[in-house]
């Protein structure tokens, strides 16, 4: 069908008059029904759910009501954020059948926009981790190549994205967990400023790191998908009083005096000659769009790869301490005991890669270690936000890679943490920093996605969607479909 290849804000034009929101949505489980037994994006598909919601838009268009901006677009959910009625997993069997008794405020917002809930996607258990191989039920494969990895921990709502089984999606971004698998599935992720949009009802990984951001066809469709989400929420305190400028009004081709920093620490040692290529090249569209380019630097770069890891894993101890058998979730039934319940339940519910961080992190909080290393790591982490500070002195806008190499096997890096790890080496700074970005597609190499990211102050989402939407106008953008969905149609 034609619709599934348009984004949201050209199919808006055509609802109600040749299209109508249950035609759309028909299309889109149809297409999950042909594409997601090799990709694997879903973890539920809530078609009941998506049918109902479309009848009722169609039902409020025949009666001529005004009408939400979002209405009739199809969405998936990332599945560590709660949504009433339907079980929400996280990617782990601690938590297989848990079903929330209500809805994260983002998915709250969203779905009052007029969204229609498709379903929920695979993740990393709890989010944690870079290639969505470490969920409890299966790997998500990425749509450009079944054998590669579409990154994580978002991938399944990447992938859905990528595989036109959704027209955009909502993911969680702790340390690149949005904009990693958009850069690797060929979409457009951004990971708004800490604070912007509302956590509750998120479930947490690492409180003082995660965001809830959108992943969208293009840049347009991701400005449509923040501007529902974003603003103070009384029931997370962690969200901000910041006014929610008119994002469409940033939508526009102009970059003229626009500074933009390279710095020098992203592109050096390490990074796949094709990233560096296409990346500088994507900076040059830029350029020579009227933006103002210059070398800056970011000397902490090198240690924030340890002291995310250190803070992550410590509010990871701490978060996941709540799964013991006792108030929700999953309980052994082998307990005898107190402490046999707790440790047979966390042993039986957990899989390895959540098991491994919360003992790095009780480790780093226990007793004569946390001085030594959860405290310097903090310190180490306010040295990476004033190195950012320093930079957006002199610009406006940094543009680094999003990963330092291509997409890779599945299984590839399983048995070495370390260089899985090292996949977020270019985004995890910002969540240390708290800042905005954006992937956004910026070429290919031997059939698979690359992305760029884009870097901007507090608050400055504007300004970050506006180069975005700049250099996805002058290319031409990922109009492209994976292979997979050719063979779909």
């Amino acid at each position: 069908m034609e619709f599934l290849d348009l984004p949201y804000h050209a199919v808006r034009t055509h609802l109600g008059r040749d299209l109508s929101v249950e035609e759309l949505v028909e299309a889109y489980l149809e297409r999950i029904g042909r594409t997601d037994e090799v990709v694997r994006a879903y973890l539920t598909v809530t078609a009941d759910l998506a049918r109902a919601q479309a009848r009722r838009w169609d039902a409020r268009i025949r009666r001529g009501e005004d009408l939400p901006p979002l209405v009739g677009f199809p969405v998936a959910l990332k599945d560590n954020l709660c949504t009433r009625g339907v079980r929400t997993t996280c990617g782990s069997r601690i938590l297989e059948n848990f079903v929330p008794p209500y809805d994260a405020t983002a998915v709250r917002r969203l779905v009052e926009a007029g969204a229609v809930v498709l379903g929920k996607t695979n993740l990393d258990e709890f989010a944690m981790g870079s290639s969505t191989e470490h969920s409890a039920f299966f790997a998500t494969r990425n749509p450009w190549n079944p054998e590669y990895v579409p990154g994580g921990s978002s991938g399944g709502s990447a992938a859905a994205v990528a595989a036109r089984s959704a027209l955009g999606a909502l993911g969680s971004d702790t340390g690149g967990s949005i904009r990693l698998p958009a850069a690797l599935c060929g979409v457009v992720g951004l990971k708004p400023t800490y604070g912007r949009v509302s956590r509750y009802g998120l479930v947490a990984y690492a409180s003082s790191l995660d965001q809830i951001g959108p992943i969208a066809r293009d840049v347009q469709d991701c400005a449509l998908l923040l501007q529902a989400i974003a603003g103070k929420d009384p029931l997370d305190s962690t969200s901000v009083e910041v006014p929610v400028p008119d994002y469409a009004s940033f939508l526009r081709p102009e970059v003229r005096g626009l500074r933009i920093g390279l710095p020098r620490e992203a592109f050096g040692e390490g990074l796949h000659p094709a990233v560096r290529e296409a990346v500088l090249g994507a900076v040059q569209v830029l350029e020579r769009a009227g933006a103002e380019v210059e070398e800056v630097r970011l000397p902490t770069l090198e240690y924030a790869l340890p002291a995310y890891y250190l803070i992550a894993c410590a509010e990871v101890s701490s978060n996941l301490a709540r799964y013991d058998g006792v108030a929700y979730g999953y309980r052994s039934p082998r307990a005898g005991d107190l402490y046999t319940l707790y440790a047979r339940t966390r042993a039986e519910g957990f899989g390895p890669e959540a098991k491994r961080r919360i003992m790095l992190g009780t480790f780093a909080l226990s007793a004569g270690y946390y001085e030594g290393f959860y405290r310097k790591a903090q310190q180490v982490r306010t040295l990476v936000r004033q190195d950012f500070e320093r930079c957006f002195e002199r610009v406006d806008l940094l543009a680094t890679p999003v990963c330092p190499t291509p997409g890779f096997r599945l299984g590839e890096r399983l048995e070495d943490p370390l260089q899985m790890y090292l996949v977020d080496i270019y985004t995890l700074p910002v969540n240390l920093a708290g800042l905005p970005a954006i992937s956004v597609p910026c070429g290919f190499w031997e059939g698979l996605p690359l992305g760029m990211q884009l870097i901007g102050r507090p608050f400055d989402e504007g300004t970050v969607l506006r180069a975005a939407y700049t250099y996805e106008q002058i290319t031409g953008g990922s109009r492209k479909a994976p292979p997979l969905v050719e063979e779909a149609r």
